[in-house]
């Protein structure tokens, strides 16, 4: 597995991007995407927002949000296990003008002009690394082997020793075949040990990429709360073990950035989608749009949101973009 950049995880607050590097000023383009129907009628999108406890969007009069200017930040993408086609051909240039639409519906507009600039939202996406199928592998294989070898051995081992040996009331071990039982139980509970020791390594290597994909996607916000709740524990653990599209969003101040070189994450957005049965290019504007309602706004933990049926259609998209001298 192979990763452009690192995705930032859910308790790296402090990440700071380079502002040079990352600075991308959009003026203006078309956009109209046709986002296609789910791959099947239940497909949900996960989606986890957390915001800062001093950032709070301003409103106009009518009550609508006030619009916010941003510049994008390209995080990276990161890599599963194998090829993608669906997703490896795609740059960060093809994932910021597909999540343009949503945010733009939000009131978050792409400017050019550092001095209007209120955000820096970075922008990482990709496909976890799953953890299903383990229990089918070779290793589980060799492990039901060796422990049905290990059975039959102690078995034979029990049978032995409660046989009656010779006519003349011999003892245990007069046989040649009694030595013969021990030496494969030996050798039997030798192969057990070995092949036990990869099975738990597997377990040892799922917990880890559990975990992993748990900080990434946003789920550990809800792990606590399954306390007490297994089968809600399992739900989330299955869900996670599986291979799954993401992208998240992480938008910080730019203008603190900019002046005075610091690093504040305002808000940030985790959304994803399992990765079986879907393609990314085809569900990444109906997966943004689903979870956009969290852009800047809390989502109180998980979240499980339905993706749109149907198809939406946006239009020409409108950028500010201010004069030099202002």
């Amino acid at each position: 597995m192979t990763n452009s950049h690192s995705v930032p995880l859910r308790n790296h607050w402090a990440a700071r991007p380079g502002l040079t590097r990352f600075f991308i000023g959009l003026t203006s383009f078309t956009l109209a995407v046709t986002a296609a129907p789910a791959a099947i009628d239940h497909e949900v999108v996960a989606v986890a927002a957390n915001v800062s406890s001093d950032y709070v969007r301003a409103k106009l009069p009518d009550g609508s949000f006030e619009p916010v200017e941003y510049a994008f930040g390209p995080g990276g993408r990161w890599d599963g296990p194998a090829s993608d086609a669906t997703l490896d051909p795609l740059k960060f240039t093809d994932i910021a003008h597909t999540v343009a639409g949503p945010l733009a519906a939000q009131k978050y507009l792409p400017t050019s002009n550092p001095k209007n600039t209120k955000l820096l939202i970075m922008v990482y996406w990709g496909r976890t690394v799953g953890a299903e199928g383990a229990s089918s592998s070779v290793a589980y294989g060799r492990f039901a082997s060796a422990s049905q070898r290990l059975n039959l051995a102690q078995g034979a081992t029990a049978s032995a020793l409660h046989a009656p040996h010779g006519s003349g009331g011999g003892t245990w071990g007069d046989n040649g075949n009694d030595i013969g039982d021990l030496s494969e139980r030996a050798a039997a509970t030798n192969a057990f040990d070995d092949a036990l020791a990869v099975p738990l390594a597997e377990n040892h290597r799922r917990d880890i990429i559990t975990r992993q994909n748990a900080s990434m996607l946003g789920y550990d916000s809800s792990w606590k709360e399954t306390i007490g709740h297994e089968r809600r524990r399992q739900e989330l653990v299955e869900e996670l073990e599986d291979s799954r599209y993401f992208v998240v969003l992480m938008a910080y101040d730019f203008q603190l950035m900019w002046k005075e070189k610091k690093s504040k994450l305002l808000w940030e957005t985790r959304y994803s989608i399992r990765a079986g049965g879907n393609a990314f290019d085809r569900e990444l504007l109906a997966m943004t749009q689903t979870a956009s309602r969290y852009f800047g706004q809390d989502s109180s933990g998980l979240r499980h949101k339905p993706l749109p049926e149907g198809h939406v259609r946006l239009g020409e998209l409108k950028f500010s973009e201010a004069s030099p001298d202002k």
